[in-house]
């Protein structure tokens, strides 16, 4: 691969995220950019290329942390720097691997040096490589959520610190935070979504004269990467001039009263949490004021910034997709806006009157209220009459008649014949359900589900290092060492340690895990009530994936087999997505359903064998289209209760009379069963204290 980037300006359309980029590379306090797309949209090609642009910096000559020779770092662990000899180096651009651990990220303490030798030997990480430059995080919702959490307090905060028992460095770590995503493998929950300070959406063009050039300039950078370069070095270097000249710009540009006040009305308008969104949304409007060449910002800087750093504090809930509302940000800067003349408060009241200190204003020679000064009659009657009309919009001086006519006119649904399908039906209000387990201590990702042995949690015990010591459990070591002192010949206060000694800390936190959905979309679940209340339950559950970082997926049966309808994933907006448009009718292929559920079971175990499954089968435990598939179904249900997999069935069967056929299937699959009821987590208050502390147990 070549080591010529890929030119900044020679990238096609995406205004955007060109700007989003540029103006962070003017401010880096507006706090990075997070860029949100799918996948092939040259998102990491762009990122890359702004690395060219940022000006050069001047460092201290051996100073791993890239000390500012006019500024150094006083807590610079490299000591300090004054008279120091300096040169010049270009930005660095550090990019973060998906799987990299916290000690690659902060740096690492060699503990045993400490202890033994008294020595504080550190051994900075990627925070203190990107100080001064980018930091770009590929794949940013992909991470696991401690590790983002550290590196945007280490963005907000201009520092990285390392504490391991009781030896504590620190250093500064200043760099333009980008990270990219693809929405479709999961999103980024809303506290860390908050921590980036713009975000952009983008995808891929669908002009096809735009896509024409964007394959023509890749293909001429792959034929000759120098020579395409070249091509486009007058258009770099103009750039980079510009970013130079916007940075000096920057502490001049004033933030009037009137922005200020645009600013927060916006802010709270769109009911953002918190105040951090005011922040960036000033900074991104100073920002780009100094980008345009301007000391002053304008509301054409405010509406801009608020389109940059508003739409993923939107959120309301986990299914919501980032956005704004145009039409309210207009109308919101329109309001706010300061006004063009001052009021008058005397052409609010047309009746005369006549002050005995000079004669009224109406005796001159012009006619009474008619002057130009005086405005219209009933003044100020204009302003009010646009912010009126949405008040009679939101339904309240309507009764409501449609839902008086259902209690009086009882038609029941029936099902649809075992080879229609039925029209999908929306899904009912999702609410908070129980928590399920995995049974078990595992070792999986850090989440919030079940328990497990993570870098988080509270320590339980310790043990002898596995691989490089990490995590140093002190008084562990030092009863370790202690009664050999003496056998070791020691004459000083200093312990005399061998490697023997040292014990590293086993800590129990939580971990995430794969929730599997196989679900029932037969004849036998089409009744449209029926129907709404499973697919609010399953949306209830999936929203509780998302909540403990789970990844999730999806089978259905129905007709004549099985559907794997969402390959198991992190993003489970997409799983809500197609829980809605779940069709239903037909057969029910209950045996076909468990099969496939095994068989995505053993693929996954393969790919992330410390990823502990949670199984989950709604059904009405129904099973038609062979002469044996009770049989069958429960055949599959004890090969997956062989794998250990841990379960739970949700029991769809309703009516006055029930079979239990749910409840015979659960105990063939060694899970418990759970009717609609009981799945909420404000029902039956017994359950709810046993399943919230307690894994599921399986049947005997």
């Amino acid at each position: 691969m070549s080591d010529v980037r890929y030119p900044f300006t020679a990238i096609v359309g995406m205004a955007d995220l060109r700007l989003g980029l540029l103006l962070n590379a003017v401010s880096p306090a507006v706090g990075g950019v997070l860029v949100r797309g799918e996948k092939g949209t040259a998102k990491s090609t762009m990122v890359r290329a702004l690395a060219g642009l940022l000006p050069s910096i001047a460092t201290v000559d051996g100073c791993r942390f890239a000390c500012d020779p006019a500024a150094p770092d006083p807590q610079c662990p490299d000591g300090a720097h004054d008279g120091a000899p300096a040169s010049a180096r270009a930005a660095r651009l550090v990019e973060l691997p998906v799987g990299v651990s916290e000690d690659r990220i902060v740096g690492s303490l060699d503990l045993e040096r400490a202890l033994a030798e008294g020595v504080k030997a550190y051994e900075p990480g990627l925070l203190a490589r990107a100080h001064r430059g980018v930091l770009y995080i590929d794949e940013v919702n992909l991470l696991q959520d401690h590790v983002v959490d550290l590196l945007l307090d280490a963005a907000a905060m201009g520092r990285s610190y390392v504490e391991r028992e009781g030896v504590s460095v620190r250093h500064a770590a200043r760099f333009l935070l980008v990270g990219t995503m693809n929405p479709e493998e999961g999103e980024l929950r809303p506290q860390l979504l908050d921590r980036f300070g713009l975000t952009v959406e983008i995808a891929a063009t669908r002009e096809p004269a735009e896509r024409a050039e964007v394959v023509r300039r890749r293909l001429g950078y792959d034929a000759d990467p120098a020579g395409f370069a070249a091509r486009f070095a007058a258009d770099e270097r103009e750039l980079a001039e510009r970013i130079t000249a916007a940075r000096e710009l920057l502490p001049e540009v004033e933030l009037t009263d009137r922005a200020l006040r645009q600013i927060t009305a916006v802010c709270a308008a769109f009911e953002v949490d918190g105040l951090r969104a005011d922040i960036v949304m000033a900074r991104t409007a100073v920002a780009l004021a100094a980008w345009a060449g301007r000391t002053e910002v304008l509301e054409e800087d405010v509406r801009k910034a608020a389109q940059l750093a508003l739409p993923h504090r939107r959120r309301r809930n986990p299914f919501d997709a980032p956005g704004l509302d145009e039409e309210q940000l207009d109308r919101t800067l329109a309001e706010h806006a300061e006004p063009e003349e001052p009021e008058e408060p005397a052409a609010e009241d047309p009746r005369p009157e006549g002050p005995g200190d000079g004669g009224p204003e109406g005796d001159g020679p012009e006619p009474d209220g008619d002057g130009p000064d005086g405005g219209p009659d009933g003044g100020g009657g204009g302003a009010p009459e646009p912010a009126g009309p949405p008040a009679p919009a939101t339904g309240t001086d309507a009764p409501a008649p449609g839902p008086e006519e259902a209690p009086q006119q009882p038609v029941p649904v029936q099902p649809p014949a075992p080879g229609r399908e039925a029209a999908p039906v929306a899904a009912g209000e999702p609410y908070r359900t129980r928590l399920f387990k995995v049974d078990g201590t595992g070792r999986g990702a850090q989440g919030r589900r079940s328990p497990a042995e993570t870098d988080g949690g509270h320590t339980i015990r310790a043990r002898r290092p596995q691989g490089r010591l990490a995590r140093l459990h002190l008084s562990a070591t030092l009863q370790a060492a202690a009664p050999h002192q003496v056998a070791r010949g020691r004459t000083s206060r200093a312990l005399v340690l061998d490697k023997d000694d040292f014990r590293e800390q086993v800590r129990q936190g939580r971990e995430s895990n794969l929730v599997l959905f196989v679900v029932d979309a037969s004849g036998s679940m089409a009744a449209r009530q029926r129907m709404t209340a499973v697919k609010g339950a399953v949306l209830s559950l999936l929203m509780d994936a998302y909540q403990r970082r789970d990844k999730i997926g999806m089978i259905t049966f129905r007709g004549a087999g099985a559907e794997l309808a969402l390959p198991p994933t992190s993003s489970v907006e997409v799983g809500a997505v197609r829980l809605e448009s779940l069709p239903t009718g037909g057969r029910t292929p209950l045996a076909a359903g468990l099969l496939r559920a095994h068989e995505v079971l053993r693929v996954e175990r393969m790919r992330d064998p410390h990823r502990r499954p949670l199984l989950v089968v709604v059904t009405d435990g129904r099973a038609t289209g062979a002469r044996d598939a009770v049989a069958q179904s429960h055949r599959a249900a004890e090969l997956l209760a062989a794998q250990g997999v841990t379960g739970v069935v949700l029991d769809c069967e309703a009516g006055p009379v029930r079979l239990g056929l749910a409840r015979t299937l659960a105990a063939r699959l060694g899970a418990s069963a759970v009717t609609l009821d009981e799945l909420r987590a404000e029902g039956v208050a017994s359950l709810v204290r046993e399943n919230r502390a307690t894994p599921l147990r399986k049947a005997a």
